[in-house]
């Protein structure tokens, strides 16, 4: 997929937000995948001006979160790296236990993701040990939010004003021939995805691709992520896999206390 799409529409910057959170928007950018980056890159993904992610960034390099290779381009820095090692191995014991007993329950492959700006960022994936088949989703990847399941799970419990400033930012990028591109259509799923208590995205982020979604509540009732099934159309029905909501939504409630 197009990581840089999801991070934002290239060009558009902002003013919005403090100096701590424009910092951690160049920081998420820089270590997206298929860094380093370029100057511009990093700018258009974090949505910040360019005169503000050039401070940002020196900053950043001079106390060793962010590395300046010798063409200019942006790469993660040792610090960055050191700390990303202890939040790996922080890691509550139980996620890796709730997700592996949700693959087991469905047969089907398992991914959660965490809510990061406009996007999700999956943080685990567990293959199905039945199925030939593989998902291009990986681990760090970056995803949109309105053609996901886990995203759509995500939205629903966001305030409306919250929804409507994130299309406005980023409007609604088609992916595939199924993606919602308006901003009615979106609506009117969030409405049935808060009713039934998970989100489908079919095929709607990738040939050939079912999923159901589950959002994960923080300590405030804000969604910080979400869980979900994946499987493939020619398998498995819309029917078949709704039938794993009960055993998501399980999960979802298991996972909440953890992140």
């Amino acid at each position: 997929m197009d990581e840089a799409a999801a991070g934002g529409r290239a060009g558009r910057a902002s003013a919005a937000g403090s100096a701590s959170e424009k910092s951690l928007r160049v920081l998420e950018a820089v270590a997206a995948p298929g860094g380093p980056h370029r100057l511009a890159d990093v700018t258009a993904a974090a949505a910040v001006p360019k005169s503000s992610a050039f401070r940002i960034l020196a900053s950043l390099v001079d106390q060793g979160f962010v590395r300046q290779e010798a063409d200019s381009r942006y790469g993660v820095g040792p610090r960055l790296r050191g700390l990303s090692a202890l939040v790996g191995a922080a890691e509550p014991a139980g996620i890796g236990r709730i997700l592996g007993e949700l693959r087991r329950a469905t047969g089907q492959t398992v991914h959660l993701a965490l809510h990061s700006g406009r996007t999700i960022t999956c943080i685990r994936k567990l293959e199905s040990e039945d199925q030939p088949f593989r998902t291009a989703s990986r681990i760090g990847m970056r995803m949109p939010l309105h053609t996901t399941a886990i995203g759509k799970s995500i939205l629903a419990l966001l305030p409306a004003e919250e929804v409507r400033e994130l299309i406005d930012a980023t409007g609604l990028p088609r992916r595939t021939p199924q993606t919602l591109t308006t901003a009615r259509a979106l609506h009117a799923q969030l409405a049935a995805v808060r009713a039934q208590g998970f989100a489908l995205d079919d095929e709607e982020n990738e040939p050939t691709i079912r999923c159901i979604g589950a959002a994960i509540p923080g300590p405030a009732g804000r969604p910080v992520g979400g869980v979900s099934v994946t499987t493939v159309t020619f398998l498995v029905s819309r029917e078949e896999i709704q039938a794993y909501a009960p055993a998501l939504r399980a999960a979802a409630e298991a996972l909440a206390p953890l992140l």
